[in-house]
């Protein structure tokens, strides 16, 4: 079960939001051992628990942008939903400023979900088409009424917010279908930007765009973040995105986080054979020396199933550096001399052979 108490009164000494520009190093979110099942229909094999997440630890700083990548289905959409409180894990421990956010209720638990916040994949699917974009906008406030009780007050921050995303003024009384895929996005991310949140899950927040737009998209968001101090946990499976817009990665391997580290270093020298493999896929993306030899790690066999994971290191089944010490251990990083690069791999590479395979 989860661990913490609800706190007493007032807030913990040290929680309190950093300036835009002097955003503190202090952890605004530490995951540890996250855990979370599902309860599915029975396999051939008999099992109907589905292993989403499994021992995942993450740790987000104040002003900083932290990437989680891994394929479909690797459990980047659960774990934002915990880091949300849209689930409750099966176990491990949450803290938000040293808070268990699980042990909070009534005024205190409203009071926090205003500091995270969430932008979505689809903008078409997440705005109301009935809805104007000022009534979008405005919408979280029907909810923390105390925020800003006066109609003018909320009129003038919506147009406040329209013109912090790029928008107009003018925009306000128009309707989702009158705008595009990019501006869409815009009005979702002023409505995440209405509670004034430390933290925005963003997942998928590009995908459905041109790429054109999308690069519009990532600068608004590089630009709001240095304006207000503002973290995101930005997921998303395209390397390239990530690489533009992340502090920090974080990969993740059919519900297990299997490398972290700084962008450059996870991109510059994976040590972890998923990840080169991800890296050696996108050939823009790979060191000079690797587009030269026109290298590809092809990784054989087909992706294990979440309900019946192999034991031990769970990539080992489709792994080149697989070893029988990989089918009984469940590899444990840090790794190496640096600590911040940390690689859960029994065999990690080497930054000479990264991303070749034998």
């Amino acid at each position: 079960m989860l661990e913490g108490t609800a706190p007493e009164g007032t807030a913990p000494e040290g929680t309190e939001v950093a300036p835009a520009g002097e955003a503190s190093r202090a952890p605004v979110i530490e995951a540890r051992g996250i855990t979370k099942t599902f309860r599915v229909k029975k396999n051939k094999a008999g099992k109907d628990r589905l292993h989403a997440l499994d021992g995942v630890d993450l740790t987000l700083e104040r002003g900083e942008t932290l990437g989680l990548v891994g394929e479909s289905g690797c459990g980047k959409s659960t774990l934002a939903r915990v880091l949300l409180m849209l689930d409750r894990p099966d176990g491990g421990t949450l803290r938000f400023d040293g808070t268990d956010p699980f042990g909070l209720a009534g005024k205190e638990l409203l009071a926090w979900r205003r500091r995270v916040q969430m932008v979505f994949q689809d903008p078409f699917a997440s705005l109301n088409p009935r809805m104007t974009a000022a009534e979008i906008i405005a919408e979280p406030w029907r909810t923390h009424r105390d925020l800003l009780p006066s109609r003018r007050d909320r009129q003038a921050r919506v147009r406040e917010l329209l013109d912090l995303v790029g928008l107009r003024a003018g925009d306000a009384g128009r309707y989702p279908q009158e705008f595009s895929g990019g501006q869409r996005q815009r009005i979702g991310i002023a409505r995440a930007l209405a509670l004034d949140p430390e933290v925005i899950v963003c997942d998928e927040p590009v995908s459905a765009l041109d790429l054109s737009v999308q690069a519009q998209v990532l600068n608004l968001l590089n630009e709001l973040q240095r304006e207000l101090g503002v973290s995101y946990v930005f997921i998303s499976h395209d390397l390239s995105v990530v690489r533009h817009v992340a502090d920090r990665v974080a990969v993740m391997y059919l519900g297990r986080i299997v490398e972290s580290g700084t962008a450059e270093e996870v991109f510059g020298t994976p040590r972890h054979p998923y990840t080169a493999a991800l890296l050696s896929a996108v050939p823009e993306l790979g060191r000079p020396g690797d587009r030269e030899r026109g290298e590809r790690i092809l990784l054989e066999g087909e992706v294990p199933s979440p309900l019946d994971p192999p034991s031990g290191c769970r990539f080992r089944t489709r792994c080149w550096q697989a070893r029988d010490t990989c089918a009984q251990t469940v590899p444990e990083g840090p790794d190496g001399d640096d600590p911040a690069h940390q690689a859960a791999c029994h065999f990690p590479l080497e930054p000479a052979v990264a991303g070749q395979s034998s």
